[in-house]
């Protein structure tokens, strides 16, 4: 009766255009079919999509052949293109906060190959006056919405960035790195409770990979066992 009545005040909206849909948190058909899920062969390292109809445990897409990552196994759950640009730009920088938990459930169903027992997430961090400015971190939205769906602890604070950096957009690949070099480090006191565990980051898109890189590296220093990565999106040559 309580449903009923709250979805005569508040009907079920698109998560992307907000037309009427019959179910909270969807997607209308439109939007659907404008939504690049990625789905059958992907990158074991990134999580991008790549052409085949059979999984390959083997894939490996030309970026990761050709840029070392600081990371085993990565996976994604949308294309950075059409709609799954929308809503990470919505998210960033459209103040929609509530688009974290409704997309965290694609982002747990990606990561399901990656999650052991000894798993924790960590999300990319902001620098604080960034942190400031925006009121949150995305990427932090993104881990809190995803742990419990996964059942894994979330380190909200284990990695911190010591120095604001300049937008990386419109930069090269060596200057997105460069850019990056030494900008982000374990937390002083909390980063210790990374040894030891598999650190599953989150982001809430790759591109060149220099942000995950680094925080990468910042959680093996700190003594992880392992790093994995999960993106919300991904960014292709085409995208």
């Amino acid at each position: 009766m309580l449903q009923r009545a709250l979805r005569l005040i508040y009907p079920s909206e698109c998560l992307v255009c907000r037309a009427l849909t019959e179910s909270d948190f969807g997607l209308c058909g439109s939007c659907w079919r404008d939504t690049p899920f990625v789905m059958g062969v992907v990158c074991q390292t990134c999580g991008a999509p790549l052409p085949g109809d059979e999984p390959d445990p083997l894939a490996i897409c030309d970026d990761c052949m050709v840029v070392a990552r600081p990371w085993s196994k990565g996976r994604t759950a949308l294309r950075y293109r059409d709609n799954g640009r929308k809503l990470v730009l919505g998210l960033k920088h459209g103040d929609r906060t509530d688009l974290a938990k409704h997309v965290a459930g694609w982002m747990a169903k990606a990561a399901a190959p990656l999650i052991t027992e000894n798993t924790v997430l960590v999300p990319v961090p902001l620098h604080w006056t960034r942190l400031v400015t925006r009121r949150y971190n995305q990427s932090g939205l993104l881990a809190q919405a995803v742990g419990p769906l996964i059942d894994r602890p979330v380190l909200p604070d284990a990695l911190v960035r010591l120095r604001r950096t300049k937008s990386l957009g419109g930069q090269s690949r060596e200057d997105r790195f460069a850019t990056l070099d030494a900008a982000i480090e374990p937390h002083p006191k909390r980063g210790k409770h990374m040894a030891g565990k598999t650190v599953l980051l989150i982001d809430d898109v790759m591109t060149s990979g220099a942000t995950l890189a680094a925080s990468g590296e910042a959680a093996r220093r700190a003594g992880a066992e392992d790093v994995n990565i999960l993106t919300l999106a991904r960014a292709g040559k085409d995208d």
